[in-house]
């Protein structure tokens, strides 16, 4: 085993959903400076699409599309198909939130957020199945990285019924979609991340200060983080990491008491 390799994704073809900006951008920056031969970014905005890929060069493909259908999503399967004999990686990032008060909380407002966050990741992964198993082999797996949140492993102050609800969903997907998809080869696991700045999280990325007083390391996320654990877990490092959510949120979600709470007892 040469080490040094350990994290290398020299040579692979990956494809990131939200790869335009935030969490997404940051992935897919990360696995282009980890050696991949090719990182295919997908979001509806054609126009930003294209500018991330631009500023990422020229190993980066802007693919823009909705992807919040089944159909969008044997779309983007069949564009692949045409481009790319396998793919080695799959980041499903894509996702949605919506927030309102409990007795006004909408329909349009579940469904969306359903439909994206839990529905998509499931179904373009089955439309990317015979991609993913060209690549996969017992010496090298493909890789199926589902992107949740810290908001899925334990509740946060703010009215997100369905985001919420959906993050959890991804975890136990992921799960559900390791113990069945490990037998093609293919490793499935999940990440957790808590405030990076996006468009998702605005507080994190106008407020980056503000927002650092609720975690314990101090700080919000920064790309190094969140590449850091796409890589690890896309590399051969992870190879071993089947169904596992990996929370990367600067310890929220494990154990912190802030310190103004006060034990009763004194202590």
């Amino acid at each position: 085993m040469d080490f040094s390799k350990l994290f290398s994704l020299e040579g692979r073809v990956a494809v990131v959903t939200g790869g335009s900006r935030g969490i997404g951008a940051m992935i897919a920056e990360g696995f282009i400076a980890a050696g991949c031969a090719r990182v295919y970014i997908t979001a509806r905005k054609a126009a930003v699409v294209e500018e991330t890929a631009a500023r990422l060069g020229e190993r980066c493909i802007a693919l823009p599309g909705d992807i919040s259908t089944v159909a969008g999503c044997e779309a983007l399967a069949a564009d692949l198909a045409q481009r790319e004999s396998q793919i080695d990686i799959l980041v499903n990032n894509a996702g949605v939130a919506w927030g309102a008060e409990f007795d006004a909380f909408p329909e349009a407002g579940w469904d969306k957020v359903m439909n994206l966050n839990v529905k998509t990741p499931f179904f373009l992964t089955q439309k990317l199945h015979g991609l993913l198993m060209a690549a996969a082999s017992n010496n090298q797996p493909a890789k199926v990285i589902n992107i949740a949140s810290v908001d899925g492993l334990r509740p946060n102050p703010w009215e997100t019924y369905s985001y919420q609800a959906s993050k959890a969903a991804v975890i136990q997907l992921t799960r559900r979609m390791a113990a069945r998809l490990i037998r093609d080869n293919i490793v499935v696991s999940c990440i957790c991340p808590g405030a990076f700045p996006s468009e998702m999280n605005k507080a994190a990325a106008k407020r980056p200060e503000e927002s650092a007083r609720g975690i314990p390391s101090r700080r919000i996320g920064t790309a190094e983080d969140m590449a850091g654990g796409a890589i690890f877990l896309a590399s051969r490092a992870g190879d071993y990491v089947v169904g596992t959510p990996l929370p990367i949120d600067g310890g929220i979600v494990n154990g912190w008491i802030p310190e103004e709470v006060v034990d009763p007892s004194g202590h």
